[in-house]
C-alpha cells in the first residue's frame, strides 16, 4: 500500500510538472545584457532552462539571446538564437544556505547537460537524491550540489509550486 501511495504521489506531481513544462513564461520586459533563463521547447529538452544573456529585442514577441553554455556547431562561439518572449524568464534567486533541506516529493531543478531540468525527488540515500523527470521519463541520482528548489516566475515574483511535500494519501 505504501508503494502504491508513493507512486500515486509521484504520478500526480509529474502531471503538474508536465503542465508547467508546456506553459509559456509570463511576459516580462528585458533590457540588453539581462541575464535570463530560456525554457527550451525543443523535443528532448522540454523541461529544461538554459542560461542566456539578452542581446536585443526582435520586434515585440522575440529576443535575440546568447547562451552561456551552448556553442555553435563548429564550437567556435557561443550559440545565439532568436527565442519567443514566452520562453524567457529571469534567473531565479539563489536561496540562502540556511534554507530547509530537500525531502521526497519536493520539486527541484537539477543542473545536468548544460541546463537546469525540473523534476521531483522520489527518494534519497546517504549521498544522493533520486529525481524523476516527467518530461523525459528518466530517474537519476544526484548530489545536493546539482540541485536547487524549483521556482516559478508569476506576477513579477518568484513562487514555489505547492506540489512538494504532499500531505494527502
Amino acid at each position: 500500500m505504501a508503494e502504491e501511495n508513493h507512486q500515486l504521489k509521484i504520478d500526480l506531481i509529474s502531471d503538474e510538472l508536465r503542465e508547467i513544462a508546456y506553459k509559456g513564461q509570463q511576459a516580462t520586459i528585458y533590457q540588453i545584457g539581462d541575464e535570463v533563463e530560456v525554457a527550451s521547447q525543443v523535443l528532448g529538452f522540454i523541461g529544461s532552462y538554459l542560461y542566456a544573456t539578452i542581446l536585443y529585442p526582435v520586434g515585440a514577441l522575440h529576443y535575440k539571446v546568447q547562451y552561456k553554455t551552448l556553442v555553435t556547431d563548429d564550437e567556435t562561439a557561443p550559440l545565439q538564437e532568436t527565442v519567443r518572449v514566452s520562453e524567457v524568464r529571469p534567473v531565479p534567486p539563489t536561496l540562502p544556505s540556511e534554507a530547509r533541506s530537500m525531502v521526497t516529493y519536493d520539486i527541484v531543478d537539477v543542473y545536468d547537460k548544460e541546463a537546469w531540468w525540473f523534476g521531483v525527488i522520489t527518494g534519497e540515500d546517504e549521498e544522493n537524491y533520486h529525481v524523476y523527470f516527467p518530461t523525459t521519463g528518466e530517474h537519476v541520482a544526484y548530489s545536493t550540489d546539482k540541485l536547487r528548489f524549483h521556482q516559478e516566475w508569476s506576477n513579477g515574483q518568484w513562487i514555489f509550486p505547492s506540489l512538494g511535500r504532499i500531505d494527502f494519501l
